[in-house]
């Protein structure tokens, strides 16, 4: 069982250093299948198309918005928890892999404009947004607050020419965000 995951681990690793690279549309499954030295029918086994694959890599991050969402909407709202919101967010989109998928989304939104996944993740952005505003809220405040995200996802493509590690890209991206909310 163990070796099923770790196949599929490495599949989905594959298929999105690949659908960053290159793009979503130019990758093929044979080419992923090839380059890990598996055969179709491996692969298959685990992923039957390429949407399968983004269905399971966005899935990982929506299961992450859910948890945020799950553990704001049982907070106090105040200045506080929109804080640790951004913190607990930023240390989630630079963990791992899933500050490369949204570096996908963000280098293949034309691919993926009509994928069904990608309405779902927009609803559920907009959702924790709505936790970064209050009710009354002007329109400037509410467009500084929502920015707020925005600068976390923005450090990873505006800030990868420079010569910083991830903790420093980070780190900036949450002085900017956290700055964003100040009322």
């Amino acid at each position: 069982m163990r070796e099923q995951a770790d196949t599929r681990t490495r599949i989905q690793e594959t298929a999105l250093r690949l659908f960053v690279e290159q793009g979503y549309e130019a990758t093929s499954l044979r080419e992923i299948a090839e380059i890990l030295g598996v055969t179709k029918a491996a692969l298959y086994y685990h992923f039957k198309t390429k949407d399968d694959i983004v269905a399971s890599l966005a899935g990982e991050r929506l299961r992450i918005v859910e948890e945020l969402i799950a553990w704001v909407e049982s907070r106090p709202r105040t200045e506080e928890t929109r804080r640790e919101l951004l913190r607990r967010y930023a240390d989630d989109l630079y963990h791992e892999r899933h500050h490369q998928i949204m570096r996908f989304f963000e280098r293949n939104q034309t691919a993926l404009k009509n994928h069904p996944v990608m309405g779902k993740t927009r609803e559920r952005m907009l959702h924790l947004i709505g936790f970064l505003v209050e009710p009354g809220d002007s329109a400037v405040v509410r467009l500084r607050s929502s920015l707020a995200l925005f600068a976390l996802h923005a450090s990873g493509f505006l800030l990868s020419g420079d010569e910083l590690s991830d903790d420093e890209r980070r780190a900036a991206a949450l002085e900017v965000a956290l700055d964003l909310i100040r009322r």
